[in-house]
């Protein structure tokens, strides 16, 4: 009986250790989303309207709401939108140097303000994680009593 214990919790640490990557991932997606967002965000317009800046919105709300959908757990939208969050801010700030990389122009506020309804939107629509991920099955909570 005691074998089957450590076969459960060799399971665990190895379902937990996946787990852990695969929210790793996720956040390195969202950094790197915010990366290219950031800098291609202007690229493209149709008269007055920012195209590429919708287009990331869009594509945003996509990946972190497949994130929380995929891990059953609003955790998934959270961690990729932190990482887009991390690097999309401070790409606003002007620098002593008198750099910007988001304007404040239309296409900047699109997508800086657009991006954060959208990653609000898709943690909101993810799974709350009441039966737990589908990586960590197995795992039984632990009791906090």
């Amino acid at each position: 009986m005691e074998e089957r214990g450590f076969d459960t919790e060799r399971r665990g640490q190895g379902e937990s250790a996946l787990g852990g990557a695969a929210y790793g991932m996720l956040f390195v997606l969202g950094v790197v989303m915010g990366v290219v967002g950031g800098f291609t965000q202007a690229a493209w317009h149709a008269g007055p309207v920012p195209v590429a800046a919708i287009g990331w919105l869009l594509v945003l709300f996509a990946v972190c709401l497949g994130a929380g959908r995929m891990l059953r757990s609003r955790a998934g939208a959270a961690v990729t939108a932190a990482g887009w969050l991390l690097v999309s801010m401070p790409f606003s700030f002007p620098l002593s140097q008198g750099d910007l990389v988001i304007s404040g122009g239309a296409a900047g506020y699109v997508y800086l303000y657009g991006g954060m309804v959208a990653v609000v939107a898709a943690f909101l629509l993810s799974p709350a994680s009441s039966r737990g991920s589908w990586l960590l099955r197995g795992q039984v909570p632990r009791n906090p009593t």
